[in-house]
């Protein structure tokens, strides 16, 4: 698509209501982020500080350069995951390194338009996407409702009711943001025995610093990152693309991913060189933007610049915010996200749609990774679509009248996973001194099919047979005068015999 200055500065500036809902959607977000990026820190064995600074730099950025306005993007568990053993064995500043790298990579993806392969993504990966990514969101919030007080369950179920029972009063300030300053509000007063934001580890203090990675600029260096910053890249952007195309559903609107595959390049180097590790697009934080009227760019950047500010000036009393007032709010999330539809359609779809939905949704709760969640449904996607291809297919035999030729009549796709019925569909004609094979309603795809007529028309000539093909269109005329061994189709070509 293409994209103009005039766009650019209308998916910042809006009109005054669009503004205010983009800054008080973006505190929601920032309330939401800490806890995560804390905790994400952790599984990647870092300090605190490196998801947190990496949340700030990542969504400021985004919001400047990213192709998909109202999408946060911030540290990842997606990209978590990855880098614990290159932290343990080689330290923090070659995690720096190895994201910047990753960046780059990023930047390579969107100029070459890697974002073009989520075409090949069918829309029952994507419900299972979102529909394991609901369930996981679910789960995470688990720990902090085990083994705790009573007044934490009444906490959740507190905010849950404000989070859907206050926009019946009204819709101005958004109902997660009443729930987290009423509970906060309620914990501090009581001073009711609940976790907060503090008991997830200490929080950072003061403004994060420009710094370079203090690594060796040799090949080893290089060898050693490579790895981890291409398997970063990739996973960041496939979380990042599919998470855009959610939010295009949920707003009706159209992005950029090319853009957007950049624009997480440049956000990825940017929080490495103020201290972050790497991050991609939030499918969770996205979906409390946009259901708290988060529309612009403006949304994504109140969100990186007030968790700046909550850092570091608003430190102390953050800390003090009950972790079930976020549970509540991530809850509502996990409910916001999984596609309901999809239960009753289990029965109304084709089957072979619902196992790719349901194959994405295991893989992807059993294994933790979005990506091996995505490549099964993908792959399964693309086995279910060549077999159905393979079944669009025929061949017909027609004897003229005085017995001497034959004729078949091929329709459907020729290639490697129809050849097997195509060559077999072509008896011996030993009594048949003709045959002609009309590829009229055939088309041949690949080099399989090619190598299949060949192997028809040296079996049919052994018999004994004169052996015409016709009929074939420009596209497969091509490929059979390139690869076939047989008479070429500059001889051959012609209209089917009646």
């Amino acid at each position: 698509m293409t994209f103009t200055l005039s766009d650019y500065r209308r998916q910042w500036f809006t009109d005054g209501s669009g503004a205010r809902s983009d800054i008080l959607a973006g505190i929601v977000v920032a309330l939401a982020l800490i806890p995560e990026a804390i905790g994400f820190s952790v599984i990647a064995g870092v300090d605190p500080r490196v998801g947190l600074y990496a949340s700030v730099a990542i969504a400021m950025t985004v919001a400047l350069i990213g192709g998909r306005p109202g999408m946060v993007s911030a540290a990842t568990a997606a990209v978590a995951v990855l880098v614990g053993p290159l932290v343990r064995d080689h330290g923090v500043d070659y995690l720096f390194a190895a994201t910047i790298l990753m960046g780059i990579i990023q930047i390579v993806a969107g100029l070459l338009r890697l974002d073009l392969v989520m075409q090949f993504v069918s829309r029952s990966v994507i419900t299972g996407f979102v529909n394991a990514l609901a369930i996981l969101i679910f789960m995470a919030q688990l720990p902090q409702l085990t083994n705790v007080s009573w007044e934490t369950y009444a906490m959740v179920a507190g905010g849950l009711a404000i989070i859907y029972g206050f926009p019946r009063i009204t819709r101005v300030v958004p109902s997660p943001l009443v729930a987290i300053l009423v509970l906060s509000a309620i914990s501090v007063g009581l001073g009711l025995p609940v976790n907060t934001v503090a008991d997830m580890g200490k929080l950072p203090e003061g403004l994060p610093s420009l710094a370079l990675p203090q690594v060796p600029l040799t090949l080893e260096t290089l060898q050693i990152i490579l790895p981890y910053s291409l398997t970063m890249a990739a996973v960041g952007l496939l979380e990042t693309l599919l998470t855009a195309q959610i939010v295009d559903d949920l707003t009706d609107t159209d992005s950029n991913k090319r853009q957007e595959c950049a624009g997480q390049g440049g956000a990825n180097i940017v929080a490495a060189l103020f201290g972050g590790m790497g991050g991609c697009a939030m499918i969770g934080q996205s979906v409390i933007n946009v259901t708290s009227g988060g529309r612009g760019r403006l949304s994504t950047f109140v969100a990186g610049a007030f968790l700046l500010f909550l850092l570091a000036v608003l430190g102390p009393y953050v800390g003090q915010v009950p972790m079930p007032a976020l549970v509540a709010v991530m809850i509502m999330v996990s409910i916001g996200t999984f596609s309901w539809n999809s239960i009753p359609n289990l029965r109304r779809h084709p089957a072979t749609s619902s196992v790719v939905m349901l194959t994405t949704v295991v893989v992807v709760v059993a294994t933790r990774d979005l990506s091996l969640g995505v490549l099964a449904g993908v792959l399964l996607s693309g086995i279910f679509f060549t077999g159905k291809v393979q079944r669009m297919f025929a061949v017909e035999r027609e004897l003229a009248p005085d017995d001497r030729q034959a004729i078949y009549r091929v329709t459907g796709e020729i290639f490697f996973a129809s050849v097997d019925r195509f060559t077999r569909a072509f008896q011996a004609e030993t009594g048949v001194g003709r045959v002609v094979i009309d590829v009229t309603r055939a088309h041949f795809w690949d080099i399989s099919g090619v190598g299949a007529l060949d192997k028809i028309v040296a079996r049919l000539r052994r018999d004994g047979c004169e052996v015409e093909v016709v009929g074939y269109n420009q596209a497969s005329a091509d490929i059979i005068d390139r690869f076939a061994l047989h008479d070429k189709t500059g001889v051959e070509m012609g209209l089917a015999p009646h």
